[in-house]
């Protein structure tokens, strides 16, 4: 049985590491003090002007997935689908696993495959079958599926190199008994370009009656005269001809 003696050593012990302790405590607290801030938060500069149609500067300053697809590659697209495998099926008449069997995924309704039980946000987002998976919404749901379509279950994170993401889907579209045709590049540019021709042609437009107001009293003098010497009108066709004038002091 321990005695009083061995006790009063252990609880001393006991009270000076918890002394040390407590000094230490109060000696950091002196020496790194902590001062709270007046205003709680960080300060976020923000550019004057960069509003909503900044970002959609900075968003369109990247290639579309339009001018992408025209140079993706389906069998590098092939090679990123094989994490996919584990939750799709890819042949015609696959089973649905995790996922849907994509089999002519592109332009296919969203959340429209047979037998296969959609989430709510993503039945949300099909609006009953008249949302389809072009290419544009292809796009967006493989970059980041959960903020594109929100409550989606797909716990795939994205794919994040825009080439990679370009095979993707060209490899996708190839999963079809007929590929749906590449979406058309500089259909966006085209609407400038016409924008642009009005605001071209006008100087044109403004220099073409300086050039011809001189000239139409030289063109319309000899038309004045409604007869000709002999007494017979002139024809609309003979009248403006510019050699008669120097002819008729001639005859006179």
């Amino acid at each position: 049985m321990m005695d009083s003696f061995e006790l009063n050593k252990l609880i001393g012990a006991f009270l000076a590491v918890v002394f040390v302790m407590f000094s230490v405590s109060l000696a950091s607290d002196t020496i790194f003090a902590t001062h709270a801030p007046e205003t709680p938060g960080y300060a976020v500069a923000v550019v004057e002007g960069g509003g909503a149609g900044a970002g959609g500067e900075a968003a369109a300053e990247g290639p579309s997935i339009a001018e992408l697809l025209q140079n993706a590659d389906p069998a590098k697209g092939q090679a990123v689908f094989k994490p996919c495998a584990a939750c799709h099926t890819a042949e015609k008449g696959g089973a649905n696993k995790v996922g849907p069997n994509l089999w002519g995924i592109v332009n296919r309704p969203v959340a429209s495959h047979e037998g296969f039980s959609y989430s709510a946000g993503m039945r949300e987002f099909s609006q009953g079958g008249q949302v389809v998976w072009d290419y544009e919404h292809l796009s967006g749901f493989l970059k980041a599926p959960r903020s594109y379509v929100s409550g989606t279950a797909m716990a795939f994170a994205g794919v994040k190199k825009p080439e990679q993401e370009a095979d993707l889907i060209a490899y996708l579209r190839t999963l079809a008994d007929e590929p749906a045709p590449l979406p058309e590049v500089g259909a966006g540019d085209a609407a400038p370009a016409e924008e642009a021709a009005p605001a071209d042609a006008a100087p044109a437009a403004q220099e073409a009656p300086a050039d011809a107001a001189p000239s139409a009293p030289a063109d319309a003098a000899p038309a004045q005269p409604d007869t000709q010497d002999d007494g017979t009108s002139a024809s609309p066709e003979t009248a403006p001809a510019t050699e008669a004038p120097a002819e008729q002091p001639a005859a006179q």
